[in-house]
């Protein structure tokens, strides 16, 4: 693989921004990436409303996740990176997201395109791409497509020309590809099996539009990218499609960034939903007390909401464990689909207590907290979006019947 040239100057945002290329630490052990995750999240959390309100990208924020060496904590020892246990990767999410989710939902196909490199690339594709990531290189997603009778369905195509691929098609909610260096696409190579193309960002022929107008989750730039007659290097093709070939936790580990994303939007929620009610709402007249935050109701819902936030973070921190103990063996049907069932049962949680508390903190804090100042209604708005990645009436169902029936769950990166 090729590591080709990025454009080093300072981006603009726009229909063609390339992402300057900046040293990057590498951390590491597990302690270094907490760490550099909550001086991010204390760093993100001082415009997060701001930048939600005025559709302003975070630029350098995703600089400094960078340089700060998160972006590579997850690749193997073996190729130079800390190798971060699942529940620290899970954690870090959580953390950053508690902050600004947005921010947050940015990477999180950075990693799970690293988990499937590690699960089906060559050896060469592996070293090159982890080095790239070492020095700094962020991976966007150009996965899914509008128009397609699943999220599955792919009409992008990838014809073999020499040692070249030709990508033709057009995708959408892609998060990350503004922002990256390398671009993931998915494509049906010439036997109709699925592929994935690393593109480099400033490739010809390939357009990344910010036309994302999601109501939620508005600063990841989960918009359109363009490929129309762009050559690719065949070495940095990848043939997927070997993954569904045997088991394995791609879709486990995915889901894991996307639940963790959600608890930290729930707890987000309720931090401000407790500093709203202590320092500005007035209690109900009925109540006979001085401050709202004396209300026994109030009181009481908070310590239900934290409750209900306490066991989503414990099933997160379960699923995580139990990545990590499946990741250490050689991975059958049962040991995957354990997996998987794991992140299920957090993902439910977290997912319904993410909804609850953004919707709750309005209830408890009062018809002020709805004024447009305080744009506390991005938790809403982030929550409901966010968890409409994959609905939970399925993962009640895939739970269901691994328990009554020992039904194996799908295998894809939706459960």
């Amino acid at each position: 693989m090729v590591i080709s040239t990025v454009n080093r100057t300072p981006p603009q945002q726009g229909r063609d921004n390339i992402a300057p290329l900046l040293p990057a630490k590498v951390l590491r052990n597990d302690a270094d990436a907490i760490a550099a995750a909550h001086e991010l999240a204390a760093i993100a959390r001082v415009h997060a409303a701001q930048r939600d309100r005025e559709r302003k990208l975070p630029w350098a924020e995703i600089e400094h996740f960078t340089r700060s060496g998160l972006g590579s904590i997850s690749i193997a020892r073996a190729y130079g990176g800390p190798q971060v246990s699942f529940t620290t990767l899970a954690e870090v999410f959580r953390i950053i997201c508690t902050a600004d989710p947005a921010l947050g939902q940015i990477p999180q196909n950075h990693f799970g395109i690293l988990q499937l490199v590690a699960g089906c690339a060559t050896e060469p594709q592996k070293r090159a791409l982890f080095q790239n990531v070492l020095d700094g290189w962020r991976i966007g997603n150009a996965g899914p497509e509008r128009g397609t009778k699943n999220t599955l369905e792919l009409k992008a195509r990838a014809r073999r020309d020499g040692d070249q691929f030709i990508i033709d098609g057009q995708k959408f909610y892609s998060t990350g590809a503004l922002f990256a260096h390398w671009v993931a696409v998915k494509a049906l190579n010439d036997e109709g099996r699925q592929v994935l193309a690393l593109v480099p960002r400033n490739t010809p022929g390939l357009s990344i539009v910010d036309d994302w107008s999601g109501f939620g989750q508005r600063t990841t730039a989960s918009g359109t990218v363009l490929l129309e007659g762009v050559r690719v290097d065949a070495e940095r093709v990848i043939d997927n499609w070997r993954q569904a070939l045997v088991p394995n936790i791609q879709g486990a580990v995915s889901q894991l960034i996307q639940a963790a994303i959600d608890a930290g939007i729930a707890r987000g929620a309720i931090d401000d939903a407790i500093s709203f009610v202590r320092e500005r709402s007035r209690p109900w007249v009925d109540a006979n007390v001085e401050r709202a935050s004396d209300d026994p109701y109030v009181i009481a819902d908070i310590g239900k909401l934290k409750l209900d936030l306490h066991a989503a973070e414990a099933l997160l921190r379960k699923a995580g464990q139990i990545l990590d103990e499946v990741a250490a063996t050689e991975i059958d049907e049962h040991s995957a689909a354990r997996a998987s069932i794991a992140v299920a049962e957090a993902k439910v949680l977290t997912t319904e207590i993410a909804l609850l508390a953004s919707e709750k903190l309005f209830e408890l804090s009062g018809s002020r907290a709805t004024l447009a100042e305080f744009n506390l209604d991005r938790h809403w708005r982030n929550a409901r979006v966010h968890t409409l990645h994959d609905p939970v009436r399925w993962k009640y169902h895939a739970i269901g019947a691994w328990n009554l029936n020992g039904n194996l769950p799908a295998r894809h990166s939706w459960i």
